[in-house]
Order: structure tokens, then C-alpha cells, then sequence
């Protein structure tokens, strides 16, 4: 008999691999983004510290009064923060509601009237406006919007609608061309290209099948636009309008320049007035270390970091994406 060699089996061990280096590169590249986002909240933190330890000697000194309180008198040392909440809160509030229906006219005829060929040059030119510096939109203010305003627009407005009951009284006062509407105009030229390119952006993402869906049925273009576009977009649509409320809230030298920088309640819409930003920035070279001015001045920006925070934070909520069920 012959001897019959059985052959040995295959052997499927898999051979021994050295480490890649790819999951020492990926550990490394994520201690680095973990470490730049800690270092932004670290920051964060660290200006709301600040502001806070910085502004306890106005709020000691004046207590809640301190929101309340119209005075401003560095010589007498009374300080108080109604006046630049005030203006702040206007002027922003003004600006969104010259900002929003140009914003929306802007996005509207881009995704739907405009021809292809047009649509990248108007929108290029409108994202251009958020690159202009604050302060040459300051500059442009006053020294074009300030004369306008000053030789025509308010002196028209005032002999149109002063004598107006109740309505009137918010259109009274000299032709100074400076003023709580000059500002919030300025604003809003500031905070359109924010708004509309953010609507814009929305608008796009609308499936294309739930808008020809419409069109057959015979729905016209703002038919659409109504009843199918802004459903579909109205809370990104919202938290884009909060995102251009936090720039307005924010601003210094536009405001700077044509708010008129008087620390009193303006009660017309052309008075002059003061925003936290502007009073910020122009009295506080002049304030000693120390003094219970420079802590005023602290605590003032503790509140627009407040405010602004809150406006912020509502937009993101906004800009989440809704839950399906």
C-alpha cells in the first residue's frame, strides 16, 4: 500500500499589521478641534467675568435702579443705563422693520423673478455690502443721509404728520437730520445683506416638486411664495431675522455718528439719543481707573452682552432644524 500524505490545511491567520498612523493623526486632529472649542467657551466665560467683576461697583452703588434710571452726570457721579437700553432697543427695533421687507423683496426676486444670468451679480453685490466697515457707512451717514434727512425727509414728515392726534407727537421736533430714525436707517442698510442673504439661502432649499406642484394647479408666483415657500422656511427665516437683530444691537460707530449723542429718552422718532455701543466708545477713553464711571460704563456692556446673548441664542434655537415625526 502506498502511503497517502493528507495535505496540511491552509492556514487563515491573518498577518500581524503595524499600527496605522491614521488613528494617531485622527486623535491628534480631534484634541485640536476639542481644545479650540473649549478655548471659545473659555473665552467667552472669561469678557462675561470681566464685564461682570468690572460693572459690580455701578450695581452696588445704584442697584436695580441702575436699569431705570434716565441720569447721566459724570460730575455729580449718578449714572444710569435707561437711556442707551433705550436706544439701543429702538433703534434696532426701527432698523428691522425698514430691514425685513427689503430683505425679503431682495431674496423673493432672486429665487423666483430674476433671470439666471442676473441672479449671481445682485447677490454678489449684496454680500458685498457686509464687508463695507462700520465706519464708512458712518461716515456716509453723515455726511449724505444727515443732509438729506435734515433738508427734506423730516421736514416733510413733520408738516405731514405732526399735527396728526396721537400719531403726531412721534413725528415732532427740529430738522436736525440727526437723530433715532437716522440711525436705525443706517442700521438697516447694515443688516440687509445679513437677512437677505439668509432668506435667500432658505428659500433655496424649498424641494423644487412642492413648488411646480403649485404651478399646476395654477397657484401664481406669490401664491407660491406664500403658501408654500415661507411655510416651509418661516423658522430659519425668523432665526435669520434675530441674526440681523444681534448685528443692529451691537453696532457703534454707524450709530456713533448720526444718533446724536444726547443722554435723554427721545420722545420722537427724529430726537437724538445714545445706544450702549456709542456711549460706550466715546466716554470711555475718559474714564479713570477705577471710578464709579468706568464701572458704569462696564456694566453697560455686561447688559449688551446680555441682551445681545439672548438674541443670539433665540436665533440658534430658531435655526435648528425641526424635529420630523
Amino acid at each position: 500500500m502506498q502511503n497517502v500524505v493528507t495535505p496540511e490545511p491552509a492556514s487563515h491567520a491573518v498577518p500581524s499589521r503595524r499600527p496605522s498612523s491614521g488613528g494617531v493623526g485622527d486623535a491628534v486632529f480631534a484634541g485640536l478641534t476639542r481644545t479650540a472649542g473649549v478655548f471659545v467657551l473659555a473665552l467667552l466665560g472669561a469678557i462675561i467675568v470681566v464685564l461682570f467683576i468690572g460693572g459690580l461697583g455701578a450695581f452696588r452703588a445704584f442697584g436695580i435702579g441702575f436699569l431705570f434710571d434716565a441720569d447721566w452726570d459724570p460730575v455729580n457721579n449718578i449714572f444710569g443705563a435707561a437711556v442707551p437700553i433705550f436706544g439701543t432697543v429702538v433703534t434696532a427695533v426701527v432698523a428691522l422693520v425698514v430691514a425685513v421687507p427689503i430683505s425679503f423683496g431682495i431674496a423673493f426676486y432672486l429665487t423666483e423673478l430674476s433671470p439666471p444670468w442676473f441672479r449671481q451679480p445682485i447677490g454678489t453685490a449684496i454680500e458685498l455690502l457686509a464687508a463695507v466697515p462700520s465706519i464708512i457707512y458712518g461716515m456716509w451717514g453723515f455726511f449724505v443721509i444727515v443732509p438729506i434727512m435734515a433738508q427734506y425727509v423730516q421736514p416733510t414728515v413733520i408738516d405731514s404728520l405732526g399735527d396728526l392726534p396721537v400719531v403726531g407727537d412721534f413725528f415732532q421736533g427740529p430738522p436736525f437730520g440727526t437723530g433715532i430714525l437716522t440711525a436705525a436707517l443706517i442700521l438697516a442698510v447694515m443688516i440687509i445683506p445679513f437677512i437677505a442673504a439668509t432668506m435667500r439661502d432658505v428659500f433655496l432649499t424649498v424641494p423644487p416638486v412642492y413648488k411646480e406642484s403649485a404651478y399646476g394647479i395654477g397657484c401664481t408666483t406669490w401664491e407660491v411664495m406664500r403658501s408654500i415657500v415661507i411655510p416651509y422656511t418661516k423658522t430659519s427665516v425668523v432665526g435669520g431675522i434675530m441674526l440681523g437683530l444681534g448685528r443692529a444691537l451691537g453696532e457703534t460707530m454707524a450709530v456713533t455718528f448720526v444718533i446724536g449723542n444726547t443722554n435723554r429718552i427721545a420722545t420722537t422718532i427724529f430726537g437724538p439719543g445714545n445706544t450702549i455701543a456709542s456711549i460706550v466708545a466715546l466716554e470711555f477713553p475718559e474714564s479713570q481707573a477705577g471710578s464709579l464711571k468706568l464701572s458704569s460704563l462696564l456694566a453697560l456692556g455686561f447688559i449688551l452682552f446680555v441682551i445681545s446673548f439672548i438674541v443670539l441664542a433665540i436665533s440658534r434655537l430658531l435655526l435648528r432644524p425641526q424635529a420630523k415625526t
